[in-house]
């Protein structure tokens, strides 16, 4: 089938006032992910959207003593094959279990 492809480009930058370390620097990082082009996987987007809109995609955390920014607590696709071993489709429960999350 055909597939719903997410680009994200979070772009490096530093804490802000209010953030655990205001003015330290974390790298951005390209992301990609992906959903069926069918009518759940539609929906699924509306609420991925919202997620994103309310900051909860992404989260930033250290790797060897840098900062950088990463996935966040709801599962994404970040592949079109390869199954669920390599965080892609076929994965017959991915829409629920990520629905749930949401």
């Amino acid at each position: 089938g055909s597939a719903l492809r997410w680009l994200f480009k979070m772009v490096s930058s530093h804490y802000k006032v209010g953030d655990p370390c205001p003015g330290h620097p974390y790298k951005g990082g390209l992301f990609q992910a992906y959903l069926p082009d069918n009518r759940e996987g539609q929906k699924t987007a509306v609420l991925l959207k919202k997620a994103f809109e309310h900051g909860l995609t992404f989260q930033i955390k250290s790797f060897d003593g840098a900062e950088r920014v990463t996935w966040g607590q709801i599962p994404h696709k970040t592949s079109w094959n390869g199954g669920k071993a390599r965080n892609g489709y076929p994965d017959a429960q991915y829409l629920h279990e990520v629905c749930t999350v949401l």
